[in-house]
């Protein structure tokens, strides 16, 4: 895999989340570019799995998507926390359920053109229920939903958040009749 080599870095911003930079890089092909990169410390998103075979939707108000998505609990690493950490609190936080059992189901890279998060993807099985406890600034719903409905949802168009279709579709393979 080929690399790139910074020569320097200009801060444009820094926030709570992310970081917006001009980077100098040499590329592979011998030339130099000013690339402006957003760096963010990455995330982790769940396919919770129900006895039932339902998964876990939240239907969130996003501000930057013009309205309402339909999404998977998710969230950003805090504190360089494993991603697996953060799965478990995010799964606690938004929908309110514990898992037993955690399988990995990858990574994703929301878009590497500009940003540097890689999402890391989870299906939680084995589920007990705990008290959600959503963060201030997040508005959402918590909605149970066959699987089955889910993916055609992906198909259809109406799942439209990339973290939540990747999810979904690497998940599909370990559900039973998921269809």
């Amino acid at each position: 895999m080929a690399t790139t080599e910074m020569t320097e870095v200009r801060n444009v911003f820094t926030g709570r989340v992310i970081e917006v930079n001009v980077e100098r890089v040499a590329l592979p092909n011998g030339t130099t570019a000013d690339l402006e990169i957003i760096r963010h410390p990455g995330g982790a998103a769940i396919v919770a799995l129900d006895d039932s075979n339902r998964i876990c939707l939240l239907r969130q108000f996003r501000h930057a998507a013009g309205g309402w998505l339909w999404e998977l609990p998710a969230g950003k690493i805090d504190n360089r926390e494993p991603p697996l950490d953060t799965a478990r609190r995010e799964l606690e936080e938004e929908a309110g359920m514990a898992a037993a059992s955690w399988r990995p189901l990858g990574d994703y890279l929301s878009s590497p053109g500009v940003f540097t998060e890689v999402v890391h993807l989870y299906l939680a099985t084995q589920l007990t229920p705990l008290p959600p406890r959503p963060e201030e600034h997040e508005v959402f719903e918590v909605h149970w939903l066959p699987f089955r409905d889910v993916l055609q949802m992906a198909r259809s168009g109406e799942l439209r958040d990339g973290k939540s279709l990747v999810g979904v579709y690497r998940a599909a393979e370990h559900v039973p009749a998921a269809g």
